[in-house]
Parts: structure tokens; sequence; C-alpha cells
């Protein structure tokens, strides 16, 4: 069927009795299932959040760029901090953004698998303090937000509520992009972001009002999904479509470029796993099964792995091969002759 808008969900329904909270359960897992992506409203963030996170955001892009590089990620061998535009690689061309990583805040881990690597302190500006501490509200609020999302999911697709709740309740590792897109498209679309699928479970992203430029493939086609004020645009990641056999579908989605003379701020927010845990095979009705579409690759082929430190590492080494360069170079594969 064709679709020329993202479906819009209202979180609210659940607290309206059961018979609208089941509903809702019903719209997710069929909107999950078929496109992959959809709008989230009624979901309780407070609007001054919103425009607080927006506000401060905007701010660390226009200090100066000294302080910007004071933090840049190549200091991080946990891949955080500032990324100049142009420095990062999707399906190996360049992205046009420039941003800020922000991960779970923790300390370094010695030893054990590669993905270990992953875990550390964040970088924060000396000279806009501000962003810590609204970001670190952010990731608060909506790691409750995205928890109940998952647990609803799961009861959707047969399962019991916390199923998925040993794999992300204690130690998730979670991930905050700040974006902001510099205007570069004129009579052609220009490349934002390149064509991918999200490597996490669950993403809830926050677009500043009136910007588009997000587009989410349906059947063959490319459906834009501009900023609707106040909403998320929410998708699944690969992990989810793996614990379900490919019932709910990890959706290609790309960023195009802001028209010359304007910019975009996104601010997405992955709600991902432990790095060491395996997400649960789900065991779904016969119904839901017999719908089940096996798991889809990449688009450079590569297999979902299924322990998702695995996926994480190998996602943040392809993007970020100056980081790997510095850091990790004991990870990368060495040159064809």
């Amino acid at each position: 069927m064709a679709l020329d808008a993202l479906p819009i969900l209202d979180l609210s329904e659940l607290d309206r009795g059961e018979e609208s909270a089941a509903a809702f359960r019903d719209k997710l897992r069929q909107v999950t299932h078929d496109v992959g992506f959809f709008y989230l409203v009624g979901h309780g963030i407070p609007q001054e959040l919103i425009d607080e996170v927006l506000e401060v955001s905007r701010r660390f892009f226009d200090l100066p760029e000294a302080d910007k590089l004071a933090i840049e990620n190549v200091r991080s061998p946990q891949f955080r901090g500032y990324t100049r535009t142009g420095e990062e690689l999707t399906n190996g061309e360049v992205d046009w953004r420039e941003q800020i990583d922000i991960g779970e805040e923790r300390e370094t881990v010695e030893g054990g698998p590669a993905f270990h690597r992953l875990e550390g302190p964040n970088l924060w500006p000396a000279a806009l303090p501000q962003l810590e501490t609204a970001i670190t509200e952010w990731r608060e609020r909506l790691s409750s937000l995205a928890l109940r999302l998952l647990r609803t999911w799961a009861v959707a697709l047969g399962s019991p509520e916390n199923v998925f709740d040993a794999a992300f309740a204690d130690h998730p590792f979670s991930l905050i992009k700040i974006v902001r897109y510099p205007g570069k498209s004129a009579d052609i679309p220009e490349q934002g972001v390149g064509a991918h699928r999200d490597g996490g479970v669950l993403t809830l992203l926050l677009v500043e009002p009136g910007k588009g430029g997000l587009q989410v493939e349906h059947d063959g086609a490319w459906i834009d999904a501009p900023s609707i004020p106040g909403a998320f645009v929410v998708n699944i990641g690969e992990m989810l479509e793996l614990a379900t056999d490919g019932y709910l579908k990890a959706t290609l989605h790309r960023v195009e470029s802001p028209a010359l003379g304007t910019d975009r701020i996104s601010i997405p927010f992955f709600f991902n796993p432990a790095l060491d845990s395996t997400v649960p095979r789900l065991d779904l009705p016969p119904e839901l099964k017999a719908e089940a579409r096996g798991l889809s690759a990449d688009p450079t082929d590569n297999p979902i792995l299924e322990t998702y430190g695995d996926n994480v590492l190998r996602y943040r080494l392809r993007a970020h091969p100056n980081v790997a360069a510095i850091h990790h170079a004991d990870l990368l594969s060495p040159p064809t002759p």
C-alpha cells in the first residue's frame, strides 16, 4: 500500500483504560511491522525541556571553533565528543554534518572483549556547562520513555512485559547525538547522512520545528518525514529486527542536506542494551510468526551480529576511521595488497 506520510501514534492512549491500551499496542505492532517508523505524541516529555535542549544545542554549535575542537572525538577512544563537518562516513560516503556524541557516563574498562573499549567518560565543553546539565536530564527522561515503549512492544508481540529488562534495565548503552546539518543543497539535494539502518534497538529523534530533510524508505520509495512540533520520530533498529526474526522492520533512512544559507538541528537518542547483552529472540504467536520475514542485510551486506557490543563497535570503526586509526589500529583490517 502506498504511503505518503509516517503514521502518528499517541502514547497517552496507554493510560486511558485497557481497551485503549490494547488498541495502541496493536497499532504500534502493525506500524513497526509495515513501516518501522512513526511519529510519537502524548509522550509526556515536557515542552520546556524540549525547548531547553534545542536551545542549548544551538548554543554549542555557536561556540568558537577552538572550544568545540577542545573536545574533538579524536581525543576519545570511546568515540565521544565533537566531530567536525565531513569527518563521519556512511557506507563510505561523507556525511555533511557536525555533531557531538554523548554516551552513558562510565568508567573505562580494561580487558575483555574489544567492545569494552567503548565504555568510558564523555567529553563536555568547558565553555558551556549547561549542556551537561540539560543532556543528563534528557538522557534520564528518554531512557524511561524508551523502556516503556519497549515493554509495550513486548506485550504487543505476545511476550512478558519484562522480557527485555535483563538486557536494558541495569546497564544500557544508550547514545545521544546532537547534530547540526549546515546547508549544502542547491538545485540537487546533497547528502546530509547516507542511507542506513540503525544498529541498536530503538531511536527517539527530535528535530527542531519547521525543518525537513529526513526521508524513510518504504516499498522502494522515499517518504519525507518533516518535524512535527512536540513529536518524536521513532524507529526500530537491527537488534529488534533480530529479536523478532524480521517481523519488526529496521528501515533504511537518510537525511538530505538543508538548502544553502540554512541549517538544521536534530537530536537522536539511541536506546541500546548493555554491550555484552544478547537481545532475546521472542517466541512469537503463530499468526505473527507466519509474517516474520527473516533478517535483512544492511546496505553493505554485513549480517546483524548477535551481541550488541559487536554490532556497535563495527559501526563506530566504520563511521569514524580517523578515531579508529588513532585508538584502535589493532582492530582494523590490513589494507588489501
